[in-house]
């Protein structure tokens, strides 16, 4: 009785009663769940030379990333962890605007936290690989483990083309999952169809640039680099960095 009292009392103080702080807390964690998945899944593919992992495993490492960001957290914050996704829903009036800027930065605050975690987790193991340095560019570059950089050969205003077709196609899909007047995914499913619709833009549209398709997938673990060593080369792009995209 006496330790069930507490743990009720326990429970009633640590209890979140804002709305607001409760949704910015899960979709914190649901950015950071997906992101972990993802980053982590790069990570045993470049720091171990592709002998854990390949683009494979790294695809579907995102892709998983995501259907568990969406359980973790959806029925609480509807789990937009990219803030295109909370632009596309305050442009069809389903989310306010008032609080587009507050999810942008608890999204991008997953994300580095993420690439931290990510970093700790695999900290011998990327220091390994570099060599004792931390670097943008050549085969000992560790960067792309926490964030997407282009192929040598594409252009900006190609690169710009790839993310507005990549990220568009992602939007209107998910759009239509949700719309209810279409043919609807099965009730606990949701989920999974997203994490087969990212899968699909990862394996068709992802070696241009790696296939981010989020700004806060992106920004928070790029910002993470420049912090932990990397430097500002992070946010350069740099000619020889490995020849193609799809390093995530």
């Amino acid at each position: 009785m006496g330790t069930t009292s507490f743990l009720t009392r326990a429970q009633g103080l640590l209890r979140i009663r804002n709305q607001l702080v409760r949704e910015c807390l899960a979709e914190v964690l649901a950015t950071f769940v997906m992101m972990t998945i993802t980053l982590a899944s790069t990570a045993q593919k470049i720091a171990f030379y592709e002998t854990k992992g390949n683009i494979i495993t790294s695809y579907l490492g995102g892709a998983l990333g995501v259907m568990a960001g969406i359980y973790t957290a959806g029925g609480i914050s509807g789990a937009h962890m990219n803030p295109a996704f909370s632009l596309a829903m305050c442009l069809i009036e389903q989310f306010p605007w008032w609080k587009f800027p507050i999810f942008v930065v608890v999204q991008i605050l997953g994300s580095f936290i993420s690439a931290g975690a990510v970093y700790i987790l695999y900290y011998d193991a990327i220091w390994h690989h570099s060599n004792g340095t931390l670097t943008v560019s050549g085969p000992q570059e560790t960067a792309s483990i926490f964030a997407t950089y282009p192929a040598d050969f594409v252009s900006v205003a190609n690169g710009f083309l790839d993310q507005v077709i990549g990220t568009g196609v992602l939007i209107v899909v998910v759009m239509g999952i949700m719309d209810p007047r279409n043919k609807p995914v099965p009730k606990g499913l949701e989920p999974v169809v997203v994490a087969l619709l990212v899968l699909s833009i990862e394996v068709s549209m992802g070696a241009n640039c790696g296939c981010p398709l989020n700004p806060a997938r992106d920004i928070g673990p790029r910002l993470f680099t420049y912090l932990a060593g990397w430097g500002p080369e992070v946010f350069r792009w740099v000619e020889g960095r490995g020849g193609s995209g799809d390093s995530r």
